[in-house]
C-alpha cells in the first residue's frame, strides 16, 4: 500500500490483525509518521497544550472572564500544530481528501479510551455553516466525532448550528480579532447531559468556548472538548 500523504510505498505485512482490524494498518510511511508530534506529558490542565505550567496564560484569561470561566471543564488534544500538520490539515480540509482521516484513527482511539471511556457523554461536533459545508463536502469535526462514537458507542447529536452572517474564517484573523468575535452558534436541541464538544483544532479556544456557552446556557451539565490538534 501507499502512504496516504506522500504516496511512498509502504511495506505492510498482511496478517489476521490487519485484515480483521484495519485501524491498525500503517496509513503513513515512517517518514511522515515521525513528523506527527504528539503533545507532551506536561500540559496545561485546562486547554491541554504542552506547558510546564499547570495553567497557561491563555487559560488564566478564560478563568478571569465572567462570561466564560465556568463553561468548559477542559480540552484535550493529540497533536501539536506543526508546519507538517498544517500541510496535512490543509490537504484534508481544503482539498477534499476525506480519506486522510484514516491517518489519525488509531491515535484517536487510544486517546479517547484513555480520557473518556468511563464517562457518559453526548458528542456534539462543531458545525460548519451551510456555505462552508457545501464548499468542503464534509465536516472534519463530524468525521472525528464518528470515529469517537465508533469506539465508545457515545451518541452524536448535532445540537448546534452556525450563523453564516457571524462566521468568518478564523485562520484569516489575528488572536485579538478572534477573541472579539460574536458568538456564531445557536441551539438546535437542548441537552441536559454531559457533553463532549469535538473540533479539528483548538487555537485560541474561542470557538470551543462559544459553543460551550450556548450549550451550558440551555442546561447542559459538564462540558468537555476534544480536538485533534492544539
Amino acid at each position: 500500500m501507499n502512504c496516504l500523504y506522500c504516496q511512498e510505498v509502504i511495506d505492510q505485512p498482511v496478517t489476521w490483525s490487519t485484515l480483521l482490524h484495519p485501524v491498525h494498518t500503517n496509513h503513513l510511511c515512517q517518514g511522515c509518521r515521525s513528523e506527527l508530534q504528539k503533545i507532551a506529558d506536561e500540559i496545561c490542565n485546562k486547554c491541554g497544550r504542552s506547558s510546564n505550567e499547570s495553567l497557561c496564560p491563555d487559560c488564566q484569561q478564560w478563568l478571569n472572564s465572567n462570561d466564560y470561566q465556568s463553561v468548559l471543564i477542559y480540552n484535550r488534544s493529540i497533536y501539536q500544530y506543526t508546519s507538517f500538520m498544517q500541510e496535512v490539515v490543509s490537504q484534508w480540509k481544503y482539498r477534499g481528501d476525506y480519506h486522510l482521516i484514516s491517518i489519525f484513527e488509531k491515535d484517536i482511539f487510544e486517546k479517547i479510551s484513555e480520557l473518556y471511556q468511563s464517562k457518559s457523554l453526548t458528542i456534539v461536533p462543531i458545525p460548519l455553516t451551510r456555505e462552508r459545508l457545501y464548499e468542503r463536502a464534509f465536516n472534519l469535526s463530524l468525521a472525528i466525532a464518528e470515529i469517537i462514537a465508533m469506539k465508545t458507542k457515545m451518541p452524536i447529536v448535532q445540537a448546534l448550528e452556525r450563523n453564516s452572517e457571524l462566521s468568518e474564517k478564523q485562520s484569516k484573523k489575528s488572536r485579538k480579532e478572534r477573541m472579539a468575535t460574536k458568538n456564531p452558534f445557536r441551539l438546535t436541541k437542548s441537552l441536559q447531559t454531559d457533553i463532549l464538544l469535538v473540533d479539528d483544532i483548538y487555537t485560541t479556544g474561542m470557538t470551543i468556548h462559544h459553543a460551550a456557552k450556548v450549550l451550558k446556557g440551555a442546561g447542559s451539565a459538564n462540558i468537555y472538548s476534544f480536538t485533534l490538534i492544539r
